[in-house]
């Protein structure tokens, strides 16, 4: 059996992906960085206790298996899964390349469905576990200008609905965190520099809410969590 509790997290750049491997470590999990490119995670690896760096494209179910399989038989069964990795883009359904509709769809969707078949098994053995899963609210308002996102958010959405109605039951918290903001990472600072810094929404606060939900008591258990900096207009 592992020393310490294993956690996932998909994703991992500068902002709210490093944010969430962050307060995870902190708390005492061993906790497993994925991500297409090395350079994130690697520093990560380098600079948190008990972190370690796996490349893995979570649109591809092969290597999403052989990636949970080698965290599997190195560190043991993960108890926490977010997924945090996303597919975006701007463009109205007249202007985008359909091939970007079908790129999100595979990161926000069926990486999803990949990830859970891999870890729920496990989880439903030991009859606990989290599966945490970030989103925004693309997933559920369709704007012109989202055409090429905002349908995968939405069955992102759905998915981790249906896979909350089958797990909750078998002791294993789902939930959706819909982030209703602009996220502070230096490339938003630099398209919005005249915006204020209450305009943002930090990434250690999103981290926070995902231990939270994480933390929740089973007897009171969230599914959809909407956050938002309090100047936010929704």
């Amino acid at each position: 059996m592992p020393d310490k509790p294993i956690a996932i997290v998909t994703g991992v750049g500068p902002g709210t992906g490093s944010a969430i491997v962050r307060r995870f470590a902190a708390e005492g999990f061993r906790v497993i960085a994925l991500a297409r490119s090395p350079d994130r995670i690697r520093a990560l690896e380098r600079e948190l206790p008990d972190t370690h760096a796996m490349i893995c494209d979570v649109s591809s179910e092969s290597q999403v298996a052989d990636t949970v399989a080698n965290i599997r038989k190195s560190y043991g069964a993960p108890s926490v899964l977010i997924h945090n990795a996303v597919g975006g883009g701007w463009g109205t359904f007249l202007e985008i390349e359909p091939k970007m509709l079908d790129r999100n769809f595979q990161v926000n969707v069926m990486g999803l469905l990949y990830l859970a078949r891999e870890v729920a098994p496990d989880m439903i053995k030991a009859g606990n576990g989290a599966i945490l899963v970030t989103g925004n609210t693309s997933a559920i308002r369709g704007k012109a200008n989202f055409a090429g996102f905002a349908p995968t958010k939405a069955a992102q959405r759905i998915l981790s609905e249906s896979i909350a109605r089958d797990l909750g039951p078998r002791g294993i918290h789902v939930a959706y965190v819909l982030i209703d903001a602009v996220i502070d990472v230096p490339r938003m600072r630099e398209r919005l520099p005249d915006a204020p810094d209450h305009f943002f929404i930090k990434p250690s606060a999103i981290a926070d809410e995902l231990w939270h939900l994480y933390k929740q008591d089973r007897s009171a258990w969230s599914f959809l969590s909407e956050i938002r900096p309090f100047g936010e207009k929704w």
